[in-house]
């Protein structure tokens, strides 16, 4: 009695869709490696000034205008240290990463800045990009933005820049003659438009990695 031969059947479909895996997976691999060649030959130089620009963040340093002095030696014009306050309302975020609601910035804002809240609010909402919320504020109100920050662990969106604020200790007296500065700290009348030059002194630049 002979024996029946087994016969082997050939997976035919199995073989086509091993090859068209395969022929899917390099050509997968060849645009990779067209995609890495053309970013690193072609777009290189480029994504490298880019990422640098990134990296680095400039300020100008605002100089302290100069003191002007009566003959006695008494201060009647002095420069001293305030801040300004940025925001990015979309970057507000507690240390968690969730975004701050837009109407708790508003009352915490409005009341440690003396802002109205409604407009503050509005601000908030309508402004998608950085602006100044304040400008020239002094020591302790930062002191109280900086303790909401921490008490409520936000650590992004806000950004306190240093500025300087022109005082004139004897208020009037002598105004016509001292004069006075602009938003900029330019003089605009006076002794303080004269002596612009020699009071206002160089911004400097400091740029440093963020």
């Amino acid at each position: 009695m002979s024996k029946k031969r087994k016969i082997i059947k050939i997976d035919n479909l199995g073989q086509k869709k091993l090859r068209i895996s395969l022929a899917v997976g390099f050509i997968l691999l060849i645009l990779l490696i067209i995609r890495i060649a053309f970013l690193q030959f072609v777009q290189g130089a480029d994504l490298k000034e880019s990422a640098v620009k990134n990296q680095l963040s400039s300020k100008t340093i605002t100089p302290n205008r100069g003191t002007i002095y009566d003959s006695t030696g008494k201060a009647l014009a002095i420069s001293a240290k305030v801040d300004t306050v940025s925001v990015n309302p979309s970057q507000i975020k507690y240390s968690n990463g969730d975004e701050v609601n837009k109407e708790i910035l508003a009352h915490a804002f409005s009341d440690i800045f003396d802002l109205d809240y409604d407009e503050t609010l509005e601000n908030l909402n309508t402004k998608k990009s950085n602006f100044v919320l304040v400008s020239k504020v002094e020591n302790d109100k930062i002191s109280l933005l900086e303790q909401w920050m921490e008490t409520n662990k936000v650590n992004s969106g806000i950004t306190i820049t240093e500025d300087v604020k022109r005082y004139y200790p004897y208020n009037n007296l002598a105004s016509n003659l001292i004069g006075f500065t602009g938003a900029e700290n330019y003089g605009l009348a006076g002794l303080e438009a004269t002596l612009d030059d020699i009071l206002s002194g160089t911004p400097r630049k400091n740029t440093c990695f963020n």
